[in-house]
């Protein structure tokens, strides 16, 4: 496995959700030891603290988009952030935050990898799409936007300038999808983003998809940014989220999916988003994303070989 040099940046984003407490996921994450079981790994690990908002003022946006100025200076600050960690040759993991950091995080890769000529893939764990934007949001919590907004759906003038780095939406790949708006739904089926719910969990099950994403990722030699939502999970194994939606991945698909993403080796950067502490049951939900992040970076029972039998 190789050693890889990873950055910890804490994204204490909390206005983009309904809910108030997922500012406090970063501390979460490192008190639940996350950058002790990814140095034990025999990775080179450092924290370099939480990231500040911008400041942000003359942002509005038609249509309904709650809390805008905040989010724009988020944005702005993790898009800096994540791009001048990637280009220091490190992996960034953010550690959040509502998921409307990744309006950041993924802009600030895209912006990398665009510089160094590769084009870059999304892994949407979440049980949601995200890709509402302020004309089609009936909530205006802009947690629910953050795809939208690195694809370069129209609608968000001014958090950027107008050169920035977005992503092909056919390389976006949804995983865990179990609650869409009427809306997301025509603009993905529109955009040609690659949604994998959980019937197709279900049905074809979730190595065969992943394998399939990988093969992509590494055919076009693209950049891969994993972006891990607590509501990706069941709400019985990870309660501490604010949009609990039934249904979502268990404990073995969950690591599953980590395990396959470290030994494709593909992985350049990663959120992990929406922990709110106060929802969650004794750092339940913060210890699981702890385990599930080692998995991705090379945690494992025995080596694969050493698992395989012959029948006879």
């Amino acid at each position: 496995m190789e050693r890889r040099r990873i950055s910890l940046i804490g994204a204490p984003v909390e206005l983009g959700a309904g809910l108030p407490g997922c500012a406090m996921g970063p501390g979460a994450m490192r008190i639940s030891g996350l950058a002790a079981a990814l140095a034990a790994l025999g990775h080179e690990v450092v924290d370099g603290g939480d990231a500040m908002a911008a400041a942000v003022s003359g942002i509005g946006f038609g249509g309904n988009a709650r809390h805008a100025p905040n989010i724009a200076g988020w944005t702005r600050s993790l898009e800096e952030v994540a791009y001048r960690t990637l280009q220091e040759g490190r992996l960034p993991i953010f550690m959040g935050g509502d998921h409307a950091l990744a309006m950041g995080t993924v802009s600030g890769a895209a912006r990398h990898a665009r510089d160094i000529g590769r084009p870059l893939c999304v892994i949407w764990l979440d049980a949601h799409a995200d890709f509402n934007t302020p004309m089609t949001s009936e909530s205006g919590n802009m947690h629910g936007m953050p795809v939208a907004y690195y694809c370069g759906e129209p609608g968000f003038d001014g958090i950027l300038g107008d050169d920035r780095a977005t992503v092909d939406p056919a390389n976006v790949f949804m995983l865990g999808i179990r609650s869409v708006d009427d809306r997301e739904r025509q603009l993905i089926a529109e955009r040609g983003v690659q949604v994998f719910d959980m019937r197709a969990i279900d049905e074809f099950g979730i190595a065969a998809i992943v394998r399939r994403i990988l093969a992509h990722v590494g055919k076009i030699g693209a950049m891969l940014h994993v972006s891990l939502d607590v509501d990706f999970l069941d709400p019985a194994i990870a309660p501490g989220v604010g949009t609990t939606v039934s249904g979502g991945a268990n404990l073995r698909e969950a690591h599953l999916v980590m395990e396959m993403l470290c030994e494709s080796g593909l992985t350049t950067s990663m959120d992990l988003a929406e922990l709110n502490p106060y929802l969650d049951e004794r750092g339940k939900s913060a210890r699981l994303l702890t385990d599930l992040t080692a998995s991705l970076f090379g945690r494992k029972v025995l080596d694969k070989v050493a698992t395989l039998m012959t029948i006879p």
